[in-house]
């Protein structure tokens, strides 16, 4: 006795069709899985034994084998219960199902027959229509996720639900939401807004020019300075995102199983902030079969790392290759895989170990050889990643205690997009590169040309402020972002002097 479902398994950020095939033979009663399965799948043998008992069906005698094809890729995870009982069913004869194949299933099943969430969902939504099968059966608690993509979507709660379904005797009906109206309702902006910001007038700006041209940023200043305070509001004045980045993004969540039960697209840019003592798995993915870390999480959004210098040194070092490639590549003996992390970081730190170093408010008590040591926790080529670095300096009690006088974070993101569509149409020719932080020398060349007037200014500030020679790209491509933001064709003298100032920290700090 024969019979077969589909079902499918996710691999990196997307999914591909697996057959789930069984065969009853009328032999001495055993249970066999293979198809290259993990452990995950190895034990789902006992939840659907169980399962299928206490949803009041007889589990058939004789042995069966469970194939799950293709058998030269592992299987791993819950979600094969589902489809793995529906097919023993199935084969056994105990259910009426004509059309099998007309549906991908997928569901983690509970000792009493019920069905339990699992990640991955709208990748393995999106492989279902890739392959042209026309409907999907989901855990009730995915069904918002796989409704989005354009394949009918039924949400079930109970392997009994399933098997109506099937059999043409359920009322559950299916589920399908046009993804179009779901991005235009979820664009209404959720964020901090920049105007609740007292002072830092200086930084608001910096921000603003990093938003502009996608350039990572450092801020330093002491405790309760509002570092954290302006991150949280950084991701409110970047453009907002377009509907493939918001696909992209919101499969990256499934797959790591932290999308929202009641989210089925995420249309506001990411921010995550991990803790320091993050690992460096947890930072770029990891696991015997990868899973996306918090770099993957923020892509298409800002990645903030608060207490820069408290972070491993290890941890920190890994971030070179996701922020010079935009994607992360994790290596195993069985499989090498790649996830999307393209993001904007945003780190923070205070000047020394007690955090007042040059505070006028408060004394530092750190040693010069112990601010020296905090400082070179961070090394120069992470460093040379990060295009602009400013003082936060704590806030004076008469701006503190007056009323917010800021811009709204809806005015200062107007003008950020209209500096992105500038760079859009610069760069419409040239592959991976959509801002101008992603210039490499050759373009800077090409496109951040100075007036005699510009070139003094900037041979000035090498010569004087004593800046690195990584400091020189930099300041071009900010000087451009600035233009940019005054739709200047040229860059002129006081859009270099302005960028100077967001790299001046250099020699003080790093040098």
């Amino acid at each position: 006795m024969y019979a077969s479902a589909k079902s499918a398994a996710v691999l990196g950020v997307d999914a591909y069709i697996v057959d789930v095939e069984v065969d009853i033979a009328h032999r001495v009663p055993a249970f066999y899985v293979v198809g290259l399965p993990d452990n995950a799948v190895k034990e789902s043998r006992e939840r659907v034994m169980s399962a299928i008992k206490n949803s009041g069906y007889p589990f058939p005698q004789g042995r069966i084998t469970v194939n799950l094809a293709p058998a030269d890729i592992r299987k791993e995870g819950s979600a094969f219960d589902l489809p793995i009982a529906i097919a023993i069913l199935a084969a056994a004869g105990s259910i009426a199902v004509d059309g099998l194949g007309k549906f991908v299933i997928a569901g983690e099943l509970g000792l009493d027959g019920a069905i339990s969430k699992i990640r991955g969902i709208l990748p393995i939504a999106l492989a279902a229509k890739k392959e042209g099968i026309p409907a999907v059966i989901v855990p009730k608690d995915n069904i918002k996720e796989a409704s989005i993509v354009g394949v009918d979507a039924y949400p079930v709660e109970t392997l009994r639900d399933v098997v109506e379904i099937l059999e043409g005797k359920s009322l559950i009906s299916p589920f399908r939401l046009d993804i179009k109206d779901v991005f235009e309702m979820g664009q209404l902006s959720k964020y901090y807004d920049f105007s609740d910001v007292r002072g830092q007038e200086h930084a608001k700006r910096a921000l603003e020019i990093a938003a502009a041209g996608a350039h990572n940023i450092l801020m330093i200043g002491p405790p309760g300075a509002g570092k954290t305070m302006l991150a949280r509001r950084f991701p409110g004045i970047l453009p907002p995102m377009t509907l493939e980045e918001a696909l992209e993004t919101t499969k990256i969540h499934s797959v790591a199983g932290v999308l929202p039960s009641d989210t089925a697209l995420l249309t506001e840019r990411p921010f995550r902030a991990p803790h320091h003592t993050i690992s460096y798995a947890g930072l770029v993915g990891g696991g015997a079969y990868p899973r996306p870390g918090e770099v993957s999480l923020a892509h298409n959004g800002v990645l903030f790392l608060d207490e820069l210098p408290e972070f491993q040194r290890n941890v920190l070092e890994v971030l070179r290759q996701p922020l010079e490639d935009g994607v992360v590549t994790i290596s195993r003996a069985a499989i090498t895989l790649s996830f999307p992390a393209k993001f904007t970081l945003m780190a923070a730190m205070n000047p020394c170990p007690c955090g007042y170093f040059g505070d006028p408010y408060h004394q530092c008590t750190c040693t010069l050889t112990q601010v020296k040591k905090y400082r070179a926790k961070i090394s120069g080529p992470l460093l040379d990643r990060i295009d602009m670095h400013i003082e936060v300096p704590s806030v004076p009690y008469k701006k503190l205690a007056g009323e917010p006088t800021g811009e709204s974070s809806e005015k200062i993101r107007a003008r950020v997009v209209e500096a992105r569509l500038i760079q859009q149409q610069r760069f419409k020719d040239i592959k991976g590169v959509y801002a101008n932080a992603h210039m490499n020398t050759k373009l800077i060349r090409k496109f951040c040309k100075l007036d005699s007037d510009g070139e003094e200014i900037l041979k000035l500030a090498m010569t004087k402020l004593g800046l690195s020679a990584r400091a020189y790209d930099r300041i071009l491509k900010l000087s451009r972002t600035i233009a940019d933001l005054e739709h200047s064709d040229e860059i002129k003298p006081h859009h270099v002097a302005e960028a100077v100032q967001y790299r001046s920290l250099d020699r003080e700090l790093w040098a």
